[in-house]
């Protein structure tokens, strides 16, 4: 990242992005009657839409630079915490959901680490060090739902 503003650009769009899949996810959860799931997709939306809230106000008053989809420097094709499209099968169970989570949130984890330990910027620094805080936290729950899940016990986002 050159600049601070481009790495929140990418922090807002990562964001973003993953508020959008994961609430699409919801949404076809939802509809094709598999609930347990579709809330569990719900408030992993609702996370991303809390932490596109805190970069759209790290941002506010600076001015991002424009960014076409080719612009952005993501790992791979999509933004990293983009969950796997395949999970809108209306057959997933909980645990592959599980799966599917934990895999865009430690993406979105090993995205923000590899900026925090390869830039040179100190003010850079200092912000994709709190994302990795963030997604750490993030993932540590994930995969304490996974483990809740798999011992029987009741996930927070059964009703």
């Amino acid at each position: 990242m050159n600049s601070v503003e481009e790495f929140l650009a990418h922090t807002i769009q990562l964001e973003r992005e993953a508020a959008l899949r994961f609430g699409q996810l919801a949404d076809a959860m939802t509809t094709a009657g598999n609930r347990e799931v579709g809330r569990l997709f719900r408030r992993l939306a609702d996370y991303s839409l809390l932490h596109l809230g805190d970069a759209q106000a790290r941002a506010g008053f600076r001015t991002l630079p424009q960014m076409e989809a080719q612009d952005y420097r993501w790992p791979d094709v999509e933004s990293p915490e983009a969950a796997a499209i395949w999970a809108a099968d209306p057959f997933i169970g909980i645990e592959q959901a599980l799966h599917v989570a934990l895999d865009a949130e430690t993406a979105g984890f090993d995205f923000y680490k590899d900026v925090w330990q390869t830039t040179e910027d100190p003010e850079i620094r200092v912000l994709a060090h709190e994302f990795v805080k963030e997604e750490a936290e993030h993932v540590a729950e994930l995969q304490r739902w996974m483990q809740l899940h798999l011992s029987g016990a009741r996930l927070p986002t059964d009703g």
